[in-house]
């Protein structure tokens, strides 16, 4: 009997195994074989390559095959070697291939969009082709015969797009900041709710099947804990990068979250904590600790004979406090702030060692990313970049 494969944390900074080049334009994704040492990418500059690891240690295509349009996005089934492609010119092609990853047979094009492609998803389950266009069209389509099953409009570009198998919902987040979650049926959709917490516009989506957990990234440099499951309406900030969330991806088994972001951070969350919800920020017309008026509070300011001070907010119990009531700084790992943040006084001296403790790792990729892919059972770490370059890191 087959010894079970255990899926790898990351726990320290990743090593650099292999830089793969060799694309003329941006690598817009890539993904690694599963069970092979290889990768596949699709890039702007038209190209579909399969990289597998020679002899020599490098990496050199064993497939180079040339589309008709820029490939914008990617989705590959390992079970049937299926691969989709999605275009710059609206245009999803399917190709399945061979077992030792030397030759990609063509199956099928889907005219899914009127403009580029942005995201796809394959359902082997129900033999769905999901996907999302700059046409602001959401759209689903059957594998087997290639015909469109339906279409539904989003509120804008989508850039994020999920799928829960077992409820059929499809999440959507798009550039306005929304996250749109929807029941799909075999030709028919129910819009279920529309959510935002974002002040910025979506940048990636990822879902847990197993806790029920959406997270979102965004170009406001923050990813959000949406608990979908717990039915709550639970919503946890993450606070860690200091640019836009590029990509996401989640490793069920050892329950970590990688976040990448533009400026090359990756930040590996440790999510089997119990985390807590940051505070909704309180409104008052005076700080809440020593009553001093805020500078629009004319009336105060003139019965106190007092110059109005400016408002800041407790980012651990809401409050609305001057800056003399909030000269500290601390973090709060478990409310998602890995960084220093503004606190009240009395916050500050309520704040343990212990929960100062950080819960996620902090590493340089050295390259603007733009899309990731984690390989939990070897602990892989792909990462592709605005420089063309691929990395595989461990």
């Amino acid at each position: 009997m087959a010894a079970e494969i255990q899926p790898k944390p990351l726990t320290r900074k990743p090593i650099l195994l292999q830089r793969v080049e060799g694309s003329q334009e941006v690598v817009n994704m890539a993904v690694i074989v599963p069970k092979e040492e290889g990768v596949i990418s699709v890039s702007e500059d038209r190209t579909v390559r399969v990289w597998l690891k020679r002899d020599s240690g490098q990496y050199w295509p064993s497939i180079y095959h040339a589309m008709p349009s820029p490939c914008s996005c990617m989705s590959f089934n390992p079970e049937t070697r299926r691969l989709s492609i999605g275009l710059d010119n609206g245009t999803i092609s399917e190709f399945i291939l061979s077992e030792d990853y030397n030759k990609m047979t063509p199956v099928k094009n889907y005219q899914a969009h009127q403009s580029r492609v942005t995201m796809i998803l394959f359902v082997l389950e129900l033999e769905w082709v999901l996907s999302t266009g700059q046409d602001k069209q959401f759209a689903w389509h059957c594998s087997e015969s290639g015909q469109r099953l339906g279409v539904y409009r989003t509120n804008a570009v989508a850039s994020g797009l999920q799928f829960d198998v077992e409820t059929r919902h499809v999440f959507i987040g798009d550039h306005s900041g929304q996250v749109t979650i929807l029941k799909l049926e075999q030709e028919n959709c129910t819009l279920v709710t529309t959510f935002r917490g974002h002040t910025g516009g979506v940048t990636a989506l990822c879902w847990d099947p197993v806790q029920r957990i959406l997270f979102s990234g965004s170009s406001d440099h923050s990813v959000i804990m949406w608990d979908i499951g717990g039915r709550k309406g639970t919503a946890i900030e993450l606070q860690g990068h200091n640019d836009k969330i590029q990509a996401l991806s989640y490793a069920q088994h050892t329950r970590q979250l990688i976040s990448c972001g533009g400026d090359g951070g990756i930040v590996v969350w440790n999510m089997d904590v119990e985390r807590q919800e940051t505070p909704e920020w309180l409104d008052s017309d005076s700080c809440q600790k020593c009553d001093q008026p805020f500078f629009w509070n004319f009336k105060q300011m003139w019965d106190n004979k007092k110059i109005g001070l400016r408002q800041h907010h407790c980012r651990k119990c809401g409050k609305a406090v001057c800056g003399k009531c909030s000269s500290k700084r601390s973090s709060i790992p478990l409310m998602g702030f890995e960084f220093e943040v503004r606190v009240c006084d009395s916050c500050h001296e309520a704040i343990t060692d212990e929960e100062r403790v950080p819960t996620a790792t902090f590493h340089d990729s050295k390259h603007n990313i733009v899309h990731v892919h984690f390989d939990a059972t070897r602990g892989w770490l792909l990462t592709s970049g605005t420089d063309k370059v691929i990395k595989v890191r461990q």
